[in-house]
């Protein structure tokens, strides 16, 4: 999914598809973001895997002094960089999820929200693997996706994307059980609290899961 959002849904027509956002999806979003300003402390290093233009960084600047985003569309990093963050403690580049180009153990937290587990792609446990390497001894980190309570909302939000040619005609008979399939290639997964499960259990770490807002599955993983 990363190369669909690279190609045809980032920088403005990606800020569009927050902007369109009903209020129960609204109060969905902030809730995700006020969940992570939480994990925040003052002095924290901070990542997040598929920044995109830094809509979430720019709504936690004020928790930490250093915050670094990650993407691989160059398009939402110069409109985010150029538009929209305003804390110059923000650093945006240009990086592949899988393969970080930071140190090992260097973050307090790494997150990834708002279903950007599924945006991203490829092999999940990977990913994951990866974010362990980066976050410090002590540190956490933090993967999201929605929760079956939220479908008909989440739906509903697609098909106003949809409806304003941010994303294709959503295919309705393969279209279901957590996941949005479009005509023109895009397709949004799931992952549920069992997924999340299955997909940490190698990890020899301490994992949570919490379903938050009746909207949210986040898991959280102890380093």
């Amino acid at each position: 999914m990363s190369n669909y959002y690279s190609n045809f849904l980032s920088a403005e027509r990606l800020k569009l598809c927050y902007d369109l956002a009903p209020l129960r999806v609204s109060q969905y979003l902030d809730v995700e973001v006020d969940f992570v300003k939480q994990k925040i402390k003052t002095d924290d290093y901070v990542l997040e895997l598929g920044c995109g233009y830094g809509r979430v960084l720019e709504n936690i600047g004020l928790k930490t002094k250093y915050l670094f985003g990650i993407d691989q569309s160059l398009e939402n990093l110069s409109f985010g960089q150029s538009n929209f963050l305003s804390h110059d403690c923000c650093v945006l580049s240009a990086m592949d999820a899988f393969h970080l180009g930071f140190q090992s153990g260097i973050f307090d937290l790494v997150f990834c929200i708002q279903n950007g587990i599924s945006a991203i792609g490829g092999d999940s446990e990977l990913l994951i693997k990866e974010a362990i390497r980066v976050t410090k001894p002590g540190g956490s980190i933090l993967f999201s996706s929605y929760s079956d309570k939220f479908w008909i909302h989440r739906l509903n939000w697609f098909q106003i994307q949809s409806d304003n040619n941010l994303i294709g005609e959503i295919d309705y008979n393969l279209t279901g059980k957590g996941i949005i399939v479009c005509k023109d290639g895009f397709r949004a997964t799931t992952f549920s609290e069992k997924k999340f499960k299955l997909l940490t259990t190698r990890l020899n770490k301490v994992v949570k899961t919490y379903e938050i807002n009746e909207s949210s599955i986040f898991c959280e993983i102890f380093v």
